[in-house]
């Protein structure tokens, strides 16, 4: 397929808390092949968007397509199966595992899941844990954790929780990652790392669509951009479209 193509579309899309509509008829596409952001004021409505794509939350309406396929209303381990995964502002890490052990965990179906091939089929338990456990050390390597693979992951710095995140969503092998403010909390330095990594894996094939409220991040790293406020979307447009349009300059000082 062409990178061109749309790969998630959202239509009109609400959801209330009560009585506060904390999105309102949002509609967006992001097509394949790119790195989308979605930017905003705080409480644009950002976070709850991506928490209806990746199906955390209940929709009041609308409709989310992945690959021309509904998935709203969908659990999400069954969007997940559908190749879309999210990574959230609060780093998700199974603390208590190893790094090892939380990047492989990550892929599904693993006959090891069923008993009756742990009884009848070890061979074929072991040899698929073996590449898993090479490509979890190959991912881990590629986000520079390598030598941490024995620690727990309670135990690492917040931005080393960023880069494990990063690499867990290297072994779903989605075709769309979904990035709650990936940069939050991380130096300059690392910064530059997660741009470099999402660049790379882009370059492979994969899909993004980011929140984040670095716009030296975004303008740098994303295209196009949308423009999310008081629930709706604003606008979209590349990096130089958005930083001169006033609308967008109004959202972000209250003009």
């Amino acid at each position: 397929m062409e990178r061109s193509e749309e790969l998630l579309r959202v239509e009109g899309v609400c959801k209330s808390f009560k009585k506060m509509m904390a999105v309102n008829r949002c509609s967006l596409e992001v097509a394949r092949g790119t790195i989308t952001a979605l930017i905003g004021p705080n409480g644009a409505g950002k976070t709850t968007l991506f928490n209806l794509i990746s199906g955390f939350h209940r929709y009041d309406e609308g409709k989310v397509f992945l690959n021309g396929c509904r998935i709203d209303g969908l659990r999400p381990d069954r969007i997940f199966h559908k190749g879309l995964v999210r990574t959230f502002q609060i780093s998700r890490e199974l603390e208590k595992m190893t790094l090892l052990e939380n990047l492989m965990l990550v892929p599904a179906g693993q006959c090891g899941e069923r008993i009756w091939n742990a009884w009848c089929r070890p061979w074929r338990v072991r040899a698929q844990e073996r590449q898993i456990r090479e490509r979890a050390l190959e991912t881990l390597n590629f986000v520079e954790l390598y030598h941490l693979k024995d620690h727990y992951a309670g135990n690492i710095s917040t931005g080393q929780k960023r880069l494990l995140e990063i690499a867990r969503t290297m072994m779903a092998d989605p075709e769309i990652i979904l990035l709650d403010e990936p940069g939050a909390g991380v130096n300059p330095t690392l910064m530059n790392k997660l741009m470099g990594y999402v660049r790379q894996m882009n370059e492979q094939g994969k899909t993004f669509l980011i929140v984040e409220h670095n716009m030296e991040l975004v303008m740098s790293l994303c295209d196009p951009i949308i423009v999310m406020n008081a629930g709706s979307i604003l606008t979209k447009g590349t990096a130089q479209q958005i930083r001169t349009d006033e609308r967008v300059i109004d959202a972000y000082l209250g003009g």
